[in-house]
C-alpha cells in the first residue's frame, strides 16, 4: 500500500511539474540578462520565419503591406491640417508614423505602419490604386491592428474618405472634417469597448449627410485591446443591403443597413405634430379621491405615531449616577505636549468599566401606537372623466423618403488614419479593399493566418505557469481554484498513505 501512495503521489507531482521545464531553463536564461525584452527579441532574431509579402490573388481597388520604410513618402500622405475649434497647442496633426517592425516580431522582415506618439493628433492616408463605386458588387474592407502596448484610450479605426464631385482630394489638407463614406475599426476609452461600422447616408430631400451606426456586437472586445496581439478586422458590404463584421475571422457583427443603422436611414412616414395642444378640459388623472366618503367619527389624528412602553421599568443594575464614558486612567501626556501650541491636554476616553447594564439617565423605550390612525383621507376611485394619457395627434412628415438601396453609397477614393491616442506604438498592417471575398481571404490567409499561428507559437513557449500567474495576478480569486484542484489533492494522498502505514510518511 505504501509503494502505491508513493508511485501515486510521483505521478500526481509529475503531472504537476511537468508543466514545462523548458520555461524554468528559459526563465534561467532570462534571468542572467538584464533586460527581459532584449532577450526575447534577440532569440526572435535567431529562430523566426522569414516573412514573405503577400500578393493579391484576384482585383483590387487597394493593398498595402508596408514592404519597405520607403512607402511611407512614396504611397502615404502624412497630413499638414489643423483641427477647427480646439487650442493652438494641440489643433496640429504632429503625431509622428514609422514603418518599422513590431516590438516583438513573428516573422522577419514584416513591417507595418507604427503609430508612434501619444496624445497626439495623427493623420495619414492613400489614394486608392481606383476609386471604389458601388455599382452591385460587395465591398471588402481588411486591415491587421496590434496594440503593442494594449489600449488605454484611442481609436484604430480607417476612414474611407469621399471622393469630391469635381477635382481630388488634397491629402495634405485630411482632417476629422473630412468626407467620408465608411468608418470602420477598433475603439476603446475607458471601459468602453467598441468596434465601429459607420457610414455616411446622403437625404434625397435635403441632400444633407447624416452619420448612420452600426449596432453593436454582443461579444466582449476587451481582450483584442490588452493581449499585445495582431488582430484581424474585416468589413463585407453586400448589394442587397447586408453586412458583416468579422474579427480573426470570426463573425462578431451582422445586420442590414435598413434595419441595424442609428439613426434609421428612412425617416418615419408620420411625426408627432409639433402644433397640437392638449385641451384644457383633457383630465389625464386615473384614480381620484371618492368626493362621496365622510371621515368616520372614531378616527382620533391627534394620536402619536410612538408612545412610551408601559411595561417597561429601568433594569436592576443601571447606574444612572454613572458616565458611559470616562478619561483612560492609564494614559499619560507626552513629555513633548505644548499647552501654549496643543492647548490642555486632556486624557483620551474609554468605555466605562461599570456599564455592564447601562449607565447614564434611563428613558422608557417608545413603542408603535396601536391607536395611531393618521390623517384621514378619501379613498381612490375611478375617475370618470379620465380619458387617458395625451398625445399630439400624428401628421405625414414632410421629410420622409424611403432609400430602398442605402448600399449605394459616394464612391471612395482613399484609405485614411485620423486618429488620437494615448498608447503609442500601434501597427496597422496589410489592407486590402476589394470586390471579392475570394481574395480577401487569400490574402489573409498569406499574411495573417502564418503571423497569427507563429505569434500563438511564441505564445505557447511562455508556459502554462506564466499565464497561470498572470491570470491570477488580474483575478486574485483563482488562487483559491489552484489550490483547490492541486494542492488539497496531494494533500490527501499524503494523509492516506500516511493512515495506511504504521510508519508515518
Amino acid at each position: 500500500m505504501k509503494l502505491w501512495c508513493l508511485h501515486l503521489s510521483a505521478v500526481f507531482l509529475i503531472l504537476c511539474g511537468s508543466i514545462s521545464f523548458a520555461e524554468i531553463d528559459d526563465l534561467e536564461v532570462e534571468e542572467d540578462t538584464a533586460d527581459e525584452d532584449e532577450v526575447k527579441v534577440a532569440k526572435l532574431k535567431t529562430d523566426q520565419k522569414y516573412y514573405i509579402p503577400p500578393m493579391p490573388s484576384g482585383d483590387v481597388f487597394f493593398v498595402e503591406s508596408f514592404e519597405t520604410d520607403r512607402d511611407l513618402d512614396k504611397s502615404w500622405v502624412q497630413s499638414a491640417a489643423k483641427k477647427d475649434g480646439v487650442d493652438e497647442n494641440i489643433a496640429k496633426y504632429d503625431g509622428k508614423w514609422a514603418i518599422e517592425e513590431p516590438i516583438e516580431q513573428p516573422l522577419r522582415g514584416d513591417l507595418g505602419l507604427v503609430l508612434k506618439s501619444k496624445a497626439k493628433h495623427h493623420a495619414i492616408s492613400a489614394l486608392l490604386h481606383k476609386p471604389y463605386e458601388f455599382i452591385g458588387n460587395p465591398l471588402i474592407v481588411q486591415y491587421e491592428v496590434k496594440f503593442q502596448n494594449g489600449l488605454e484610450c484611442g481609436g484604430a479605426y480607417v476612414k474611407l474618405l469621399s471622393k469630391p464631385d469635381a477635382g481630388k482630394l488634397n491629402l495634405k489638407e485630411f482632417n476629422d472634417k473630412t468626407p467620408y463614406t465608411i468608418m470602420f475599426g477598433p475603439d476603446k476609452c475607458g471601459n468602453d469597448a467598441k468596434l465601429h461600422f459607420i457610414f455616411r447616408h446622403k437625404n434625397p430631400v435635403t441632400g444633407v449627410f447624416e452619420e448612420k451606426h452600426a449596432k453593436r456586437p454582443t461579444v466582449n472586445l476587451d481582450k483584442k485591446f490588452t493581449d499585445k496581439q495582431t488582430h484581424l478586422y474585416t468589413l463585407i458590404l453586400n448589394s442587397d443591403n447586408s453586412f458583416q463584421i468579422f474579427i480573426d475571422h470570426v463573425l462578431v457583427n451582422s445586420g442590414n443597413l435598413l434595419e441595424d443603422m442609428t439613426p434609421a436611414v428612412n425617416p418615419a412616414e408620420e411625426i408627432d405634430d409639433i402644433n397640437d395642444e392638449k385641451p384644457d378640459d383633457w383630465d389625464e388623472m386615473e384614480k381620484i379621491r371618492d368626493p362621496a366618503a365622510v371621515k368616520p367619527e372614531d378616527w382620533d389624528e391627534s394620536e402619536p405615531t410612538k408612545i412610551e412602553d408601559s411595561n417597561a421599568s429601568k433594569p436592576d443594575g443601571w447606574l444612572e449616577d454613572e458616565d458611559e464614558l470616562i478619561p483612560d486612567p492609564s494614559a499619560e501626556k507626552p513629555d513633548d505636549w505644548d499647552e501654549e501650541m496643543d492647548g490642555e491636554w486632556e486624557p483620551a476616553m474609554i468605555s466605562n468599566p461599570n456599564c455592564n447594564v447601562g449607565c447614564g439617565e434611563w428613558k422608557v423605550p417608545m413603542i408603535d401606537n396601536p391607536k395611531f390612525k393618521g390623517k384621514w383621507q378619501a379613498p381612490l376611485i375611478n375617475n370618470p372623466n379620465y380619458k387617458g394619457k395625451w398625445k399630439p395627434r400624428t401628421i405625414k412628415n414632410p421629410e420622409h423618403f424611403f432609400d430602398d438601396y442605402p448600399y449605394k453609397m459616394t464612391t471612395i477614393e482613399a484609405v485614411g488614419l485620423e486618429l488620437w491616442s494615448m498608447t503609442e506604438n500601434i501597427v496597422f498592417d496589410n489592407f486590402i479593399i476589394t470586390d471579392s471575398k475570394a481574395t480577401a481571404e487569400s490574402w489573409a490567409t498569406d499574411s495573417f493566418d502564418i503571423k497569427k499561428s507563429e505569434e500563438e507559437a511564441e505564445a505557447a513557449k511562455d508556459g502554462i505557469i506564466a499565464q497561470l500567474i498572470a491570470t491570477t495576478n488580474a483575478r486574485p480569486w483563482l488562487w483559491a481554484v489552484y489550490i483547490t484542484v492541486v494542492v488539497l489533492p496531494l494533500l490527501l494522498i499524503i494523509i492516506y498513505c500516511c493512515s495506511s502505514s504504521k510508519v508515518c510518511c
